[in-house]
């Protein structure tokens, strides 16, 4: 075992055993550098990469291959999901210098930690030919790699600064649905063409903006995404993406921040649209999460990884024999037309897809109903492919992955009547708020992630409080316990001490923690709300609930880079885009007075939460206990015509008169 073997991280777990003499990354492998007078190999990566494992079993568990590693660097591993931050400036790097990014990273440095080669996965002999050049380039021209480093560093000094522009406006988010329409597939859904993510935070935005234009563009998308191979018509749950442009073909690893993103989308379409397919997978979803993904601590895994038994898919993929033998053969019969048992792969299997929905009003068995033939079948297949060799999990918990959950099965409890969903989502957020949080003379901090109830060494990032603030105030909202809407002003307090950058941005990385060769500050959104628009987000909404102008003027500042990229890149501006919606519908505020046990303050919830405007904020309380008085939303405002609940429906604090029947809150939303 090398050094990685006390790695809380399962990714670097992984690599424990290699012959490869790894360090993990910090000031230790930094003075080993200097001392030896050797570069820096760094490789990133995460527990569920395939390439990644690849490069694995060919490079770094082969003993010639890691000799020459050992012999001529000092060798970092690095989780990027534990180090976004670090993943962050090296992938700058390498997309500058070779164009494209991706997993694993290659990335050798002088012992300062400047970059002078990268690249991503490298087959065996070309990565030893490689070691051996660089290697060689180190001591006979060492003069022109260090070089090299100082200038790559000071190119990308030079391309760091943000995109802004003015406030966003409404014709700043007309110009964005036009520009996503000239992406968008018609045909298959989503925009451009393969490989096709989930635009998660787009969809969002979509939904949000409400057009039809915008609606057509978002259902058109979760409708295939949801009936494709890319969902699991099984277990429920997203692969990471589809490698084809129509949505059949996924590369099947599951990440926590897709699932968690798109559970809040579906449920968000379901409740503007009433598509019955919103509500089915967002509850399958939903269901999933709390299945698989859960860990004994309460909180959320990260991802299940792509391959068992050292082969991609294999967990998920049928053949029609295989549906025969679990299904007898009418029912495999059936079933392989029912999800396209097809031969999607030269072995002749196939991922399932589900393209229609069976009628419940049709027999093809005989028994006049295929809606019960299809539940029966997908138990069964379920049940099945439980006895398979199931993928790897990595069970670190990540506080913005937990975060964007929290928000998403909050909202998701409620709106479904799923009490078990709530509670999942309360359980999460204590451990957060026990492990994660803590308070100094700084502030309430953050640590990234944990595992096993043990706290990681990794300082938060942007998105971490921003994304643990957002679920707060969601959890707030959905159970007006008061210590969940504190905890997000304390975190947004150190959003704002600690990562703005002076001009109405914010850094990733909080100004006392540790300094990299660069310090990252990205507004673009990428697998998930980039920090500063997550940032942008929660501000608002404690804004809102609190009447903070120091707040809502610093959301309003992190929004300026949206109206360059709504005109240009409006796909990796989605959560700005939301956000500024939010901004421009006030937000509307909603205060629910009343004790939550009681079933009238349950409706009124539930209405509000039904016909919620863009972004709309929401208090509830009882005005009968002190912890009510903590929220200023809330204050003077208690119940009404004898002791009924009552709705409050507000704009920057000015309310019009309370309501205490759900119809009359559903007419004052509609306003």
């Amino acid at each position: 075992m090398n050094r990685l073997s006390d790695a809380t991280s399962p990714y670097l777990l992984q690599h424990a055993d290699n012959p490869v003499d790894w360090f993990e990354w910090g000031d230790e492998a930094f003075a080993e550098a200097r001392r030896r007078d050797v570069p820096l190999l760094i490789s990133v990566g995460y527990a569920a990469c395939h390439w990644c494992h690849v490069m694995a079993h060919q490079s770094f568990e082969d003993e010639r291959t890691a000799g020459m590693m050992n012999e001529r660097f000092v060798c970092v591993k690095v989780d990027r999901e534990e180090r976004p931050d670090v993943d962050a400036v090296y992938m700058g790097a390498t997309q500058a210098m070779t164009g494209h990014g991706g997993w694993p990273m290659t990335v050798f440095a002088t012992p300062d930690g400047h970059p002078f080669y990268t690249g991503t996965y490298f087959p065996r002999a070309q990565f030893q030919r490689l070691l051996l050049s660089v290697g060689q380039a180190w001591q006979q021209d060492r003069e022109a790699v260090v070089e090299q480093g100082a200038k790559i560093v000071e190119a990308l000094a030079d391309r760091a600064a943000l995109p802004t522009g003015p406030l966003p406006t409404a014709a700043t988010l007309t110009e964005a649905v036009r520009n996503l329409g000239a992406a968008f597939d018609a045909a298959r859904g989503g925009f451009g063409d393969a490989p096709k993510f989930p635009p998660s935070m787009v969809l969002e935005f979509l939904l949000r903006h409400g057009t039809p234009e915008a609606m057509a563009m978002a259902g058109k998308t979760l409708d295939a995404m949801a009936r494709g191979g890319m969902y699991d018509q099984l277990g429920g749950g997203f692969a990471r993406y589809s490698v084809d442009g129509a949505w059949v073909v996924p590369h099947f690893e599951k990440m926590l921040y897709d699932n968690a993103l798109l559970l809040r989308v579906y449920a968000h379409w379901w409740r503007a649209t009433g598509d019955p397919l919103g509500k089915r997978i967002a509850l399958e979803t939903a269901d999933w999460l709390l299945r698989e993904m859960r860990t004994p601590e309460g909180g959320f895994a990260s991802a299940l990884d792509a391959d068992s038994e050292g082969e991609e898919g294999k967990f998920y993929v049928w053949t029609p024999e295989q549906l025969t033998e679990v299904l007898g053969p009418d029912d495999g019969a059936w079933a392989a037309g029912l999800f396209e048992v097809t031969g999607t792969f030269e072995h002749g299997s196939s991922v399932l897809q589900l393209l229609t929905d069976p009628d419940p009003g049709s027999g093809s068995d005989g028994g006049g109903d295929d809606g019960a033939r299809y539940a029966r079948v997908r138990e069964a297949l379920l049940a099945a492919r439980e006895a398979r060799v199931r993928p790897g999990r990595d069970d670190k918990v990540v506080a913005a992955w937990n975060g964007l959950a929290i928000a998403a099965l909050a909202e998701t409890g409620v709106l479904f009547d799923r009490p078990d969903l709530l509670e999942a989502a309360i359980r999460a957020a204590e451990l957060l708020d026990s492990l994660h949080v803590s308070a100094n003379a700084a502030g309430a901090r953050l640590v990234r992630t944990s595992r096993d109830g043990r706290a990681g060494g990794n300082t938060g990032v942007l998105e971490d409080y921003a994304d643990v603030a957002e679920g707060f105030l969601a959890l707030y909202g959905m159970t007006g316990d008061v210590r969940w809407f504190q905890r997000a002003g304390e975190l947004l307090e150190t959003v704002l001490a600690q990562f703005g950058d002076g001009d109405g941005g914010f850094f990733d990385t909080p100004a006392d923690g540790e300094r990299l060769f660069q310090r990252p500050q990205d507004p673009t959104d990428n697998a998930t709300p980039s920090g500063q628009f997550a940032a942008a987000g929660a501000l608002l909404t404690y804004a809102a609930l609190t009447g903070s102008e120091r707040h809502r003027e610093a959301a309003g500042a992190a929004l300026s880079p949206v109206s360059v990229l709504a005109s240009r890149y409006a796909r990796f501006a989605g959560w700005g885009l939301a956000v500024a919606e939010a901004a421009l519908a006030g937000p509307v505020e909603v205060a629910v007075v009343g004790d939550p046990a009681d079933p009238r303050t349950a409706e009124l919830l539930k209405t509000a939460l039904h016909a919620a405007p863009p972004g709309m904020a929401l208090a509830l309380g009882d005005p009968a206990t002190p912890a009510a008085a903590e929220v200023p939303l809330l204050e003077a405002r208690g119940l009404v015509d004898g002791g009924k609940p009552a709705a409050y429906v507000c704009r920057h604090f000015a309310c019009r008169l309370p309501v205490t029947d759900p119809d009359a809150l559903r007419a004052e939303l509609a306003r």
